[in-house]
């Protein structure tokens, strides 16, 4: 038989297939996919992180499949009908559909019009009927029995039920309508019936309200938006043919039950009108169900993935780094929230300034600002994006601030505030700060995101963020899945300093988890700081294969050993030793001197446990020891004048911010409180494939507004032929 591995390499074209199995080893070993993607190089011959995980996903999918396999071949059984060439059937299958089409004949019913047929004795009759050797009218009449079956039609009727339902569990019958409808099937949608729509409804989903397109070109942002008025109740979503294809189909299923031996025309005009009721009434709503289902299916992995990059490039986002930050949470009746954080984001201040109307204290506001700017020694100023944002902006850049240290000006930074309302009520941010109200919480949490949006943001839950393209309509256990994978990833890829790293950030580190992670911080807040990652095994219930999958993506800043703050796994560190005793340098001056590093040969300590890759790959780590691998913040400044959608004009040309990727085009915030879409064939004045060809999130952009909807607050962008800054 096929192995798990053999079968995932064909799919994933991945050879040899040594590389699949050895990762599926490790994978059962208990490895992480980071783990397994960085320290296991020779083993995996150099996957990279989406590979493993692909192949992970993969090997879930037929695991699952094998289960089911068990369950149904169990079942059939059971039943006493598995005969040895059904069981053969069975266990070469690995299409989840046609092993529901197998199993289907076998599952156990509800009771069904066949159902009460065969009670009334009527099955022989059908078997007769199928042989199309007799009329039917001659054949019921022995069927006739009193009050159960007063009549020849009763009897012909009860028949058609019993063949209806053998055809819909027929699998070549299903094979042949699921490949028609897949191929062929039109997808509709029609304001649903009775239903009067609300404007806000009517805005949403008038283009709806009438579509039909073939299913196959169905864009999956199209489908999730009309299964999203179908679930509001607006909307009735169809599958279906063209009259064409449907008497074409129905033609071609004919075909597998008229027998070419057939002796009567009455009987074969009966048979393919029993056809015609079992692929009508009971296979094309399955099938219809089946493949909207499926179509789903694949808009959901669209979305999901769409949301999964969008979250990547959110973590990944520059951080300003440490330093000491004045956070406002902007808005005007209620004033602006500041809140005044150390280098470490820790909270040493907060207290509410109102420059807005409708109190317009402005010159006391400005004298309590510099008064926190000098006492706190603020570096940088951060500023949420929501109500009164752009107002609070450029209120503060009107003051012309100096930072703490008087000469350079003051950063001011507008910062993404979606989800800190939800962080600021969440239980996280109780525990974090017991004795602080919501808005104090949400203002720390815009502060944090600004220093390092990777530690804060993971924090919040990823569909509060702001990033993601319906959501809400997807398949949650599967974005839940998705999006904590991405989490992981980001958090193992930029690692983690194990003496200041919250309980939540931890939580994400490869082998490590909710329980380990509390674990940590109470040992560090009993015992202080870590001096070294071997400390770690002194942690609570923190083994050896967690330290062996968590340590190289802990790091320690001033660590006895240097290594300890480098992605070099501590399984290599004898390695590294070596390599500066040879060259008769410390290990801190080989991470710290380029020259001294090229002249190792890297030949010479090749060896079963460390192969050319592994050692590559140590070498790249220290190089880069103790840098962050992400970019620098990149600030934005919108138009002056420029606050609302009515101060908005055809042609204008305005800087913006990319605020969400969809497989369609991108958002574009310009500064006017109702972000622009920029679609796909307005990105570039060349044909883009998918958005992510040509900007990514947060990048700043420069946009020509095409139009203002003011009625459906739509704003139309577009970047052809419209110079960009450097990004």
């Amino acid at each position: 038989m096929v192995s798990f591995a053999e079968m995932i390499a064909r799919d994933l074209s991945i050879a040899p297939v040594r590389r699949v199995e050895n990762t599926l080893h490790l994978l059962d070993d208990g490895c992480t996919v980071p783990f397994i993607s960085r320290y296991r190089k020779e083993a995996t011959g150099e996957l990279d992180e989406v590979a493993v995980e692909r192949i992970r996903e993969a090997y879930e999918r037929y695991r699952e499949l094998e289960k089911r396999k068990t369950t149904v071949l169990q079942t059939i059984e059971e039943q006493g009908k598995l005969t040895d060439e059904l069981r053969r059937t069975i266990e070469a299958c690995w299409d989840a559909a046609t092993l529901e089409d197998l199993y289907l004949p076998y599952k156990p019913k509800r009771r069904t019009r066949a159902t009460i047929a065969r009670e009334k004795g009527l099955e022989p009759l059908a078997a007769l009927l199928m042989r199309q050797t007799e009329a039917p009218e001659r054949l019921a009449g022995r069927f006739v029995r009193g009050e159960e079956v007063p009549d020849a039609a009763s009897a012909l009727a009860g028949a058609s039920d019993i063949v209806a339902e053998w055809v819909s569990e027929s699998s070549a019958a299903r094979d042949r309508v699921r490949r028609t409808m897949a191929s062929q099937g039109v997808v509709g949608s029609k304001r649903a019936r009775g239903v009067e729509p609300t404007a806000e409804e009517a805005a949403k989903f008038a283009d709806y309200f009438d579509w039909h397109e073939p299913l196959r070109r169905c864009a999956g942002h199209r489908l999730l938006a009309m299964v999203r008025g179908e679930k509001a109740g607006v909307l009735s979503l169809s599958l279906g043919l063209e009259a064409v294809e449907e008497e074409a189909l129905q033609e071609r299923v004919e075909r597998i039950f008229v027998r070419r031996d057939a002796t009567s025309r009455e009987a074969v005009a009966w048979v393919c009108s029993a056809v015609a009721d079992g692929v009508k009434r009971l296979i094309k709503p399955s099938i219809e169900t089946e493949l909207l289902g499926a179509a789903k299916e694949r808009a959901d992995e669209e979305a999901i993935a769409i949301f999964a990059e969008n979250l990547r490039q959110l973590l990944l986002a520059a951080p300003l780094g440490q330093k000491r930050i004045l956070a406002l949470d902007p808005g005007f009746r209620t004033g602006c929230k500041a809140v005044c954080l150390d280098a470490q984001g820790t909270l040493l201040h907060h207290e509410t300034l109102y420059p807005h109307p409708p109190q317009a204290r402005r010159a006391e506001a400005e004298e309590a600002l510099r008064r926190m700017v000098h006492d706190y020694r603020i570096e940088a100023i951060a500023v949420g994006s929501g109500t009164a944002g752009r107002e609070t902006e450029q209120w503060l850049r009107g003051l012309h601030l100096l930072a703490a240290d008087g000469k350079n000006p003051m950063e001011i930074h507008l910062v993404n505030e979606d989800g800190a309302s939800v962080y600021s009520a969440s239980a996280t941010a109780r525990e974090e700060f017991p004795d602080c109200d919501v808005t104090v919480r949400g203002s720390v949490s815009i502060g944090r995101r600004l220093m390092d949006p990777l530690a804060e943001l993971v924090k919040i839950d990823p569909k509060s963020i702001g990033v993601g393209q319906y959501q809400h309509d997807v398949d949650q256990t599967k974005l839940k899945k998705s999006l904590d994978t991405v989490v992981e990833s980001c958090v193992n890829r930029v690692g983690v300093s194990l003496n200041t790293a919250s309980k939540h950030l931890l939580t994400y580190v490869s082998g490590l988890g909710p329980v380990l992670a509390g674990n940590i911080v109470a040992y560090r807040a009993a015992n202080g700081p870590f001096r070294s990652r071997r400390e770690l095994m002194q942690v609570p219930r923190l083994g050896a294969k967690a330290f062996e999958q968590s340590a190289g993506f802990l790091r320690i800043e001033g660590a006895v050993n240097p290594l300890d703050n480098t992605a070099v796994h501590p399984e290599s560190y004898a390695l590294v030793e070596r390599m500066a005793a040879d060259l008769g340098v410390s290990v801190e001056a080989l991470i710290a001197d380029e020259a001294t590093r090229k002249k190792i040969d890297l030949s010479r300590y090749v060896s079963p446990q460390a192969g050319l890759q592994t050692l590559q790959s140590v070498l790249s780590e220290l190089a880069k020891a103790g840098r962050d691998p992400r970019t620098e913040a990149q600030r934005v400044e919108f138009a002056d004048g420029v606050h609302t959608m009515e101060d908005l004009q055809v042609g204008m040309v305005l800087p913006g911010v990319v605020t969400n990727m969809t497989s369609f085009g991108v958002f574009v915030d310009i500064g006017v409180k109702q972000d622009g879409l920029v679609h796909i064939s307005q990105l570039a004045d060349r044909f883009v494939q998918t958005p992510t060809d040509v900007v990514r999130l947060r990048q700043a952009v420069r946009v020509k507004v095409l139009e203002v909807d003011m009625a459906r607050k739509r704003i139309s962008l577009t970047m052809r032929s419209v110079p960009q800054t450097e990004s």
